[in-house]
């Protein structure tokens, strides 16, 4: 992976105040859809089911320790996608696609990807965020009795108390193409008050105290503003088969191309903004608390052939 540049904070359009909210929507559903769509020969599973088995693949035995909390959730995004291939996984004890090989480990000794039974039926899923999405999460939460939210504005640089476990399970947190979208100050708040919050969660030798976890479909590279270009021909090329019944969405798609050129544009500028892991670890040892005890995995998997990459990075601490 070469990075094209340093990293360059601008702004997207989907989160500026003066874009109508109503196009907002339109834009969210369909980055709702790139992660959930499967492209045939391109992609052997969607960007979620990658997200579920790279969780199912890295935390291995202690998958089902935790409860999935996702800080940024907006209108719900491919959280309630996650939950459904992770449990699906779960109950199978075979993971729907294989598992995450290109890691990068510090400290870290591998084991074996068996899981073992759950016998308390499959892991919870919150979605949380600063400006809650009541009718969306209500729907989707609805269609699983793991997944469930929080109906008050959460703060990730400030996490309440009702956030750091309960139940005997410890929090992990997500941030579903959610963290490049953080200036530096508020990603080093994030991380601290993760680092400050995760002490005396969890009772093994080797516990994973409530990590962030980070998802990203892009990155700064060329062939990360190839596939940016990409996904707007397939937004024009799949919209009728999914919003034939949103003459808006047909109309701001193919009269007036707003969506598509929303899409590509924030794109790039995502893909820019985009940290690297090498980047995210000088954050959290920029954050004014101690990270001593702190190693991290990070992984580079390919979602769409030839050019599109998901990065992630997690945090991991060894207690004492």
């Amino acid at each position: 992976m070469v990075l094209i540049c340093p990293r360059i904070h601008f702004y997207e359009i989907n989160d500026q105040t003066w874009f109508p909210q109503y196009l907002r929507e339109k834009v969210q559903s369909c980055l709702t859809l790139s992660w959930t769509f499967r492209v045939p020969l391109l992609q052997k599973a969607s960007p979620a089911q990658l997200v579920a088995s790279t969780l199912y693949g890295t935390l291995n035995a202690q998958v089902t320790s935790y409860t999935y909390v996702d800080f940024c959730a907006g209108a719900g995004g491919p959280t309630p996608f996650i939950e459904k291939d992770l449990n699906a996984q779960l109950d199978s004890r075979i993971p729907s696609s294989p598992h995450p090989t290109s890691t990068n480990t510090k400290g870290l000794t591998p084991r074996s990807p068996r899981i073992l039974a759950e016998p308390t039926g499959g892991v919870k899923f919150v979605l949380t965020d600063l400006h809650p999405h009541i009718p969306d999460w209500t729907e989707a939460s609805k269609r699983s009795e793991n997944l469930s939210f929080v109906s008050e504005p959460v703060d990730a640089a400030n996490a309440p108390a009702s956030l750091n476990g309960k139940d005997g399970k410890k929090i992990f947190r997500l941030y579903n193409l959610a963290f490049h979208h953080f200036d530096d100050k508020l990603g080093m708040d994030i991380l601290k008050n993760t680092l400050e919050t995760a002490d005396g969660f969890g009772h093994d030798l080797l516990c994973h105290s409530p990590p962030p976890e980070i998802f990203e479909l892009q990155e700064r590279t060329i062939s990360s503003l190839i596939t940016m270009l990409g996904l707007g021909i397939l937004m024009l090329l799949i919209t009728p088969f999914y919003f034939w019944r949103s003459p808006g969405h047909l109309f701001f798609t193919y009269i007036i191309p707003i969506i598509p050129f929303v899409l590509v544009f924030d794109g790039i500028i995502s893909s820019l903004r985009t940290r690297s892991s090498e980047e995210v670890q000088a954050l959290m040892k920029e954050c004014e608390a101690s990270c001593d005890s702190w190693t991290v995995k990070s992984g580079h998997e390919q979602h769409t052939w030839p050019t599109g990459y998901m990065t992630w990075v997690i945090g991991l601490k060894r207690c004492s």
